[in-house]
């Protein structure tokens, strides 16, 4: 089955592919035709889920699915929250992100730096929307990991039950216990149920 997800990030394309598996072909709206970014207008993870799912299936009427993540830091009050990839700036550096979380929690110890990462996948399929949510929940390290797996804030994030970052596993033992492997796995379930 084909399906598009919404969004150019090629590492997101790659753990959806990975969870959905060879049943299903992921598509991107750029190698559709639609470069640039989609619409995050909303004050939410689950609005601007909707939204970029909404804006892919109105472009190609064809079913697709979108996600948003957060990473929300309890001594931060949640932040950054649904300003996750741009917490440090519009440009979405990633690194400029992970060095200004770790400069405002600087001198907290790391018993007090829990924090969750949350994703909210939206689906739309002939026309009809279902959301699902995962949630992982952990730290903040003390310093960036040299990991070299996952992107965006892995390097600085340590799951509950591990003593590593997640960019120190593999991309198969992140999406066993990841915010977006328990997500996409809600819409692998579903999607099998429907197209068997």
């Amino acid at each position: 089955m084909d399906i598009i997800f919404a969004t150019n990030n090629p590492h997101k394309q790659e753990e959806a592919q990975a969870i959905l598996g060879p049943s299903f072909q992921v598509h991107t709206p750029a190698a559709l035709g639609l470069p640039g970014d989609l619409p995050e207008t909303c004050d939410t993870l689950r609005g601007n889920s909707i939204q970029k799912a909404c804006a892919v299936w109105n472009c190609f009427q064809q079913d697709c699915f979108a996600d948003d993540t957060g990473l929300e830091i309890d001594a931060l009050g949640g932040a950054p929250g649904v300003h996750t990839a741009r917490y440090a700036g519009v440009d979405k550096d990633p690194a400029a992100n992970r060095r200004r979380v770790l400069a405002e929690l600087a001198g907290l110890p790391f018993e007090k730096r829990t924090a969750r990462f949350r994703c909210v996948v939206s689906l739309i399929e002939d026309g009809a929307l279902t959301v699902f949510e995962g949630t992982c929940e952990g730290h903040i390290a003390l310093q960036e990991s040299e990991g070299v797996q996952g992107f965006g804030y892995d390097s600085i994030f340590v799951p509950i039950g591990l003593d590593v970052t997640l960019a120190e596993i593999s991309i198969e033992e992140k999406n066993a216990l990841s915010h977006r492997g328990k997500a996409m796995r809600m819409l692998q379930c579903h999607l099998q149920q429907r197209h068997g």
